[in-house]
């Protein structure tokens, strides 16, 4: 096909086997390039090989994410697998080993919101952290739960809020201030992974917008970590990144430009919410030892912490 003929939405439908509706939600997620004749949408076919590529990475990442769990499920089948890359977690998970009424402590998973909630749905772990923002809504993690637990019941424990933002330079030297100064592309960005909260944050922001983040600088350069994204621009390397602050105290060189408070939620198998170690996980977040643990941690807000926010 010639790459500079003019297709429709119904032609780009066709192409992809999907409905003509479903091409309208991936323009207007920012994820299929388009451009208009009057108030028609209309596309060209290296727009279609483009959302066609990035697709297949994103599967490729997504499932290499859950392969990872699967891993470790296999490692041991009996076990009590929790995903998600927050420190608390490393913390959680060490009070769990010392409780007499969990017989073993909970396995890491070591990967981000969107394939540790595929997971669960998959029952290849038993909870998943979670912090991804839908941006029609303004809600945090309920909207993305329904949508990749389908049919599953499913309970929201509230674990924290964290403040989101963008790391810059220390005098933040470019004036950096907000979502908009990253539309006109004068900025190079280091992005997160595909999957993590912060970077499904990042794309909604851009989303709403309007804007492709692929006129952004940087946009396909990945970190797989909020210290690493920092780390990046305390080197130089680029001028802004997008995670949370507590990771920016942890690095030299960078500021914070917070933007957005964030819900940092655990999310588990309704099914799975009365055994001994879901229970046992309640308790622990609800005590007073382990919430003191956070209690002045920069950028951390406990106040709910153990409450149940949502079931499914």
């Amino acid at each position: 096909m010639d790459e500079n003929l003019t297709l429709t939405a119904q032609d780009v439908a066709d192409i992809l086997r999907i409905a003509k509706n479903t091409v309208y939600e991936l323009v207007k997620r920012g994820e299929l390039n388009h451009y208009k004749v009057g108030r028609k949408m209309r596309f060209t076919r290296p727009d279609v090989d483009s959302y066609i590529a990035n697709s297949r990475s994103a599967s490729r990442q997504a499932e290499g994410e859950a392969s990872s769990a699967r891993a470790e499920a296999t490692a041991q089948e009996s076990g009590f697998i929790i995903c998600g890359k927050d420190s608390m977690l490393d913390v959680l998970t060490g009070y769990l080993g010392r409780r007499s009424d969990v017989d073993r402590p909970p396995l890491r998973a070591y990967v981000g919101s969107y394939a540790g909630l595929t997971s669960l749905y998959y029952g290849e772990v038993q909870a998943a952290t979670t912090h991804l923002w839908d941006g029609d809504t303004n809600r945090y993690n309920v909207p993305f739960v329904r949508r990749l637990l389908p049919g599953v019941p499913a309970v929201v424990i509230h674990l924290t809020k964290r403040t989101q933002g963008l790391y810059v330079a220390t005098g933040n030297p470019r004036g950096v201030q907000a979502w908009a100064d990253l539309r006109h592309g004068s900025l190079t960005l280091i992005n997160r992974e595909q999957g993590a909260g912060s970077r499904v944050l990042l794309d909604e922001q851009l989303r709403l917008m309007k804007v492709n983040g692929r006129i952004i600088p940087g946009y396909d350069r990945e970190a797989l970590s909020h210290i690493s994204a920092a780390g990046v621009v305390g080197r130089g390397e680029a001028d802004v990144g997008v995670g949370d602050m507590k990771a920016a105290s942890m690095v030299e060189g960078v500021d914070f430009v917070p933007l957005q408070t964030e819900q940092f939620d655990l999310v588990v198998r309704k099914e799975d919410f009365d055994t001994p170690v879901v229970q046992a996980i309640l308790s622990v977040l609800r005590s007073r030892d382990f919430r003191e643990q956070f209690q002045h941690m920069k950028g951390y807000d406990i106040t709910d912490m153990g409450k149940v926010l949502a079931e499914t």
